[in-house]
């Protein structure tokens, strides 16, 4: 317990047997529960989760491949079953590229009630973003930015899992329609935008060792993008009731499509597709600021 308040982590780990007992045994001690998520492991990730040294509750739940955002989404729900609200719920990989050390500046914002989601950022901190892979920082930025199309906000390092969630957020989410796959983390802050959740981000270390990543890029870039795409037109269109200026976003979007499906009679045509989308991304973006009570120019 922290300042009052129950702490759980939920931990995803698939093949962590390298790591997951570290991840456990270096969590602080105002940490309540933790929840690990074995998700389809055939390695010996249960065994080191089970023989790690806690003083707080630990769960272990077996799953059998459903992919890093259902397995998350799982223990987020455990914590809604067994820990007193209110809580707050931190997702940990089970990598161990997450530093503890950072959980208590994750956690403040929520403690001190001024959001409801906090997001670890590693491009806060010049240091940390020298030390991460060249492949992995392009990915981030090209990530970064059709992720800000998609949430209509500015967003950097969508792909930090390092989260904190309050037990009111988790109470209101819709565990029946969710992203079950890699693309967790933007899924959830194209729908947190939409529902007018205020998002926090916070300086995290990155750690980087002898972990592999499990995604493959081709496959990510096309499965995510195309969830991202269809998401940010979904909340696009959910907002046309409430915002005048979603309309002209949504009619400039379409305009946009159009100019591209004439391109093959008028090939010039072509020329005013990123004309048409950059003018309905800045009204978007400032409907998307007036929505959360800002007055934020164009």
């Amino acid at each position: 317990m922290l300042e009052g308040r129950y702490i759980g982590v939920v931990i995803p780990a698939r093949d962590e047997e390298k790591h997951i007992q570290s991840v456990l045994e270096t969590l602080p001690g105002f940490i309540d529960m933790a929840v690990v998520i074995d998700d389809g492991s055939t390695d010996g990730t249960k065994l080191r989760a089970t023989e790690a040294q806690t003083t707080f509750d630990k769960t272990i739940l077996q799953t059998d491949g459903i992919g890093v955002g259902g397995a998350i989404d799982l223990g987020h729900q455990h914590l809604l079953k067994s820990l007193q609200h209110p809580f707050i719920s931190v997702v940990m990989a089970g990598d161990g590229q997450m530093d503890p050390d950072n959980l208590k500046s994750l956690l403040h914002p929520i403690l001190i009630g001024d959001v409801d989601f906090v997001k670890g950022n590693r491009m806060m901190n010049p240091a940390d973003i020298k030390q991460m892979p060249k492949s992995r920082r392009r990915a981030s930025k090209i990530l970064g930015w059709l992720t800000t199309l998609a949430t209509g906000k500015k967003t950097t390092d969508p792909q930090c899992g390092y989260t904190a969630s309050s037990s009111t957020l988790l109470k209101q989410w819709n565990w029946n329609n969710s992203w079950k796959g890699y693309g967790y983390p933007n899924y959830w802050l194209i729908h947190l935008s939409s529902q007018g959740w205020n998002i926090r981000d916070v300086p995290v270390r990155a750690v980087y060792g002898s972990e592999i990543s499990g995604i493959k890029p081709k496959r990510f870039f096309w499965n995510v993008g195309l969830m991202m795409t269809k998401e940010h037109h979904k909340r696009c269109f959910r907002h046309l009731k409430s915002s005048p200026l979603m309309w002209i976003a949504f009619t400039t979007y379409l305009l946009g499509y159009a100019s591209l499906f004439y391109a093959t009679t008028y090939p010039l045509g072509v020329l005013s597709l990123p004309v048409f989308w950059w003018v309905a991304h800045r009204v978007d973006r400032l409907a998307m600021h007036r929505y959360d009570g800002g007055r934020t120019k164009i």
